[in-house]
């Protein structure tokens, strides 16, 4: 026997016996502790079908979203308020951020300075660092309700009657006073009206004030007569191809069985290719198709 094992002759055979069976139980012991750490006793059975392909289209749809932030490496100005879930997302914030900056959103409050964007997201200093240059803050007039009132009597009397009739507002930078201004519309309603335009990052057609099931037809009818959609509204398109459930399913115009169905139409049939591909998803909004298709690339 090698001599490293000599002083195993200096017990007796059933201590060693006793020895052998304590490295013995030790070497069990580890084997037992590797196979608990390393096998995924969850059955085969127990995993449903729909769970291994989202799981699996999940891992795919991060790979071409890293590619794509990999070429996408420029950052515009923005304001802020109007973050929506796939620019906050390429951005880096997490749906929690996200989720904070909305629920303030509801209050009917505006974000005005980095240090306000940070106290109600609570995002890193790192990633205020890097995203505060860009932010772009909307101007809201400096004087007060009454004198707000002087100015428009002046410019009154600077307008005919007829020229103030026919003028008409962009509704995408409306903001609540404006809006109040149209019959039947009051501050919640404003308020529904912001918080949709935040949603979707503006507004495509005034036919979407049809949206609003709440609102009165004569208060739609005026809303359509006092603003337009003028020139293009700069949306952060979704692209379907690429986008997660999370992101379809928080889309206003999707609810979570069409981002499901999407998902599931092109994990089946490959990338889709235009608005029409998705008219073959039997729970599509189809009423909504030329007002979707606007936010949508493919």
């Amino acid at each position: 026997m090698p001599k490293p094992f000599r002083f195993f002759h200096l017990f007796t055979k059933s201590q060693q016996k006793g020895i052998l069976a304590l490295f013995a139980l030790l070497i069990f012991v580890q084997v037992l502790y590797f196979i608990f750490t390393s096998i995924d006793f969850t059955s085969e059975k127990e995993k449903s079908a729909e769970e291994k392909q989202w799981l699996a289209l999940q891992s795919k749809i991060d790979e071409l979203k890293a590619k794509k932030r990999g070429h996408k490496d420029t950052i515009y100005l923005f304001n802020p308020n109007y973050l929506n879930d796939y620019k906050g997302y390429v951005l880096g914030l997490s749906v929690k951020e996200l989720d904070r900056l909305y629920a303030y959103r509801k209050t009917g409050s505006y974000i005005n300075s980095a240090k306000d964007f940070q106290k109600v997201t609570h995002i890193h200093d790192t990633l205020l660092t890097k995203l505060s240059p860009y932010f772009k803050f909307g101007v809201k007039p400096a004087y007060t309700k009454t004198e707000s009132l002087v100015k428009e009597s002046r410019v009154y009397n600077k307008e005919s009657k007829s020229e103030m009739a026919l003028k008409v507002s962009d509704i995408n930078t409306a903001l609540e006073e404006d809006l109040v201004k149209v019959f039947g519309i009051g501050s919640f309603y404003a308020k529904e009206i912001l918080r949709r335009r935040a949603m979707l990052g503006g507004f495509v057609s005034m036919d979407q004030m049809d949206d609003f099931t709440t609102f009165s037809p004569e208060a739609k009818l005026g809303l359509k007569k006092s603003f337009k959609v003028i020139g293009q509204p700069d949306v952060e398109k979704i692209n379907v191809n690429t986008a997660s459930l999370l992101q379809l399913s928080r889309f206003p115009y999707f609810n979570k069985d069409v981002a499901k169905s999407i998902i599931t139409e092109r994990s089946m049939n490959g990338k889709l290719h235009k608005i029409d591909d998705l008219l073959k998803i039997s729970n599509f909004p189809v009423d909504k198709v030329k007002i979707i298709a606007l936010y949508l690339e493919f």
